[in-house]
């Protein structure tokens, strides 16, 4: 994986971030989900590097080999603007001082945050399978909390670390196909869930999302504050985001003034299971106008 990337072990006030990062050009910030690691993106970092850009695939704080701070009782250690903020150092450390950022999952609750946080540092902005956390709750409905349940169970203090560190693989593992996803991505994966350092903090990254990151979102949401760079949203049609809400642009309009998007012939690891149309749809939308 990452052929001709660097991989390095960056400090940052009080984390260390395992991150690989490749090619000349304008810079890519790509933030993983759960419960991956940045090299989810191996198939589709290196078209990016081949379309012109630098880009730069961290572990998010507390997933896969980065590491960060002790959990605190009110989340805050693990919210999307601390790791926002996490990000935003190790991008300045690598010498850049403006870049387009791309989340998935989890990974875009960061990269929102970050991009409202610093809106000064951001190009552009991609988010996948994603809703600002406070949209997702205001509407949660007896079907939400039926589809995405593991929200709520994840959020419970103690029980999910011991019932995911009873056999992180059969909690994990059936829906992560090694053929799909590549072996070494694989390998890679297998090694984090069975950390249970990294399990703790992947559920507290939940737990910051019903609490803290819902109150800064509504913070923000009461203030009306709307993203002026360019939005590009994309969603997986084989996984249930637009089953639930509909088209998901018109609640995006909400939080941003240039806003486009579409689905993509995907499960819900696009970058695994369909990284051709992935890199595509991001090209075109970094080089060019992309609507």
């Amino acid at each position: 994986m990452f052929e001709n990337f660097t991989i390095e072990t960056v400090a940052v006030d009080e984390a260390t971030l395992h991150v690989r990062y490749g090619g000349e050009g304008p810079a890519v910030l790509l933030l993983h989900g759960h419960p991956r690691t940045g090299a989810t993106w191996h198939k589709v970092a290196p078209e990016l590097v081949s379309a012109g850009f630098t880009v730069i695939c961290p572990d998010v704080t507390g997933y896969g080999r980065s590491r960060g701070r002790m959990p605190t009782a009110d989340h805050s250690a693990h919210s999307k603007r601390s790791v926002a903020n996490d990000m935003v150092q190790l991008m300045t450390t690598l010498g850049h001082d403006r870049f387009h950022v791309v989340g998935h999952d989890r990974g875009s609750y960061v990269a929102l945050r970050l991009a409202l946080d610093h809106e000064h540092r951001i190009n552009r902005l991609a988010l996948f399978d994603c809703l600002p956390i406070s949209e997702h709750l205001t509407r949660a409905d007896a079907r939400f909390a039926t589809h995405w349940w593991h929200w709520f169970f994840f959020a419970q203090p103690d029980i999910p670390e011991r019932v995911i560190g009873a056999d992180p693989d059969a909690w994990y593992a059936p829906k992560a196909d090694p053929v799909i996803m590549g072996e070494a991505n694989h390998a890679e994966f297998r090694q984090a869930i069975h950390n249970p350092e990294v399990v703790r903090a992947m559920l507290e990254d939940y737990r910051a999302g019903l609490a803290i990151d819902r109150a800064h979102e509504e913070v923000d949401k009461a203030r009306q504050r709307r993203l002026d760079i360019p939005l590009l949203v994309l969603w997986s049609l084989r996984d249930d985001l637009e089953q639930l809400y509909g088209d998901p642009l018109t609640i995006w309009r909400d939080w941003a003034t240039d806003v486009r998007g579409h689905g993509i012939d995907s499960a819900h690891h696009m970058a695994e299971d369909a990284p051709d149309a992935l890199a595509l749809a991001l090209t075109r939308f970094l080089t060019a106008d992309g609507r």
